[in-house]
């Protein structure tokens, strides 16, 4: 009997742990915009940008990321064209002209609302606007829960000498007011940035920061920064090449009553030269 009950909890506790390793990949499963460069010179640059989502970085195998919502900002601030959009079964690309010289800011945007409830004994669910929620989501719907979320994914390239326009926050969700220049990065050097919401300093929050390639070690070799009490943080760059970063941040600061909370996060690629 002893014997017989071993062998059960050993079952579960096996089926348990192959349960955990399944799920984790879906909670690992990033969003990105990868540039082919982000520091040019010369004559005419273009830079042609895949955008995905993924477990490994920077590697097409999961989804394409949407370009709903996509920007692009020149150097003077004005907008600009990504052209050439294409969506694939892996990956969506487009390319930017860098017609000015200077630093461009490209960058996917979106605000909205997820909604459950319970419906004749059913869970409903829906995905919305501010605008659309009292049209199509049922007034007095029984267990209703809203939450609002705020994304930016993004990355700068500079065509020539740097410039500061586009780095001006719009005090608008979660984003990244650099001190240093996001285009003048090298391995072994800190930089310095800070992160903002709604134009305030986000304090304490938690920074992400993970090389690419990691398909082809055996660690992830991530490593994790906080802000201070003014939104600001350091990142000393370990080797050159591109860097996924990610922050997230939780208020209560939401476009409707019925939202119990807001959600905030920021994605940005970085490029880090050798010294």
């Amino acid at each position: 009997m002893k014997s017989l009950l071993a062998r059960a909890t050993l079952a579960v506790t096996l089926a348990a742990s192959l349960a955990a390793s399944v799920a984790l990949p879906a909670a690992a499963h990033r969003q990105w915009m990868l540039p082919s460069a982000t520091v040019l010179s010369g004559q005419d640059p273009w830079i042609t940008v895949d955008a995905a989502v993924s477990n490994d970085l920077f590697y097409f195998e999961h989804v394409p990321l949407r370009l709903d919502g996509l920007t692009v900002t020149l150097p003077d601030g004005t907008e600009g064209k990504a052209e050439n959009q294409a969506t694939g079964k892996y990956r969506s690309t487009f390319d930017v002209h860098l017609t000015q010289p200077g630093t461009y800011k490209v960058a996917l945007a979106s605000a909205g609302l997820f909604a459950s409830w319970e419906e004749n004994g059913q869970r409903k669910r829906w995905r919305g606007t501010a605008d659309t929620f009292a049209k199509e989501v049922p007034a007095g719907a029984e267990k209703l829960m809203v939450t609002e979320n705020a994304r930016r994914l993004e990355f700068f390239a500079t065509a020539g000498k740097p410039s500061e326009t586009v780095l001006k926050p719009t005090g608008k969700g979660l984003e990244l007011a650099p001190v240093t220049h996001p285009n003048d990065l090298f391995a072994g050097e800190p930089a310095r940035f800070r992160l903002l919401l709604d134009g305030q300093p986000a304090a304490d929050v938690e920074v992400e920061i993970v090389p690419g390639g990691n398909r082809y070690r055996d660690s992830l070799n991530d490593f994790k920064v906080k802000t201070d009490k003014d939104g600001a943080f350091t990142v000393t760059w370990p080797t050159p090449g591109l860097y996924w970063m990610s922050a997230s941040a939780e208020d209560r600061k939401t476009s409707i009553p019925q939202a119990a909370k807001r959600n905030a996060s920021y994605v940005a690629t970085f490029e880090v030269l050798p010294q």
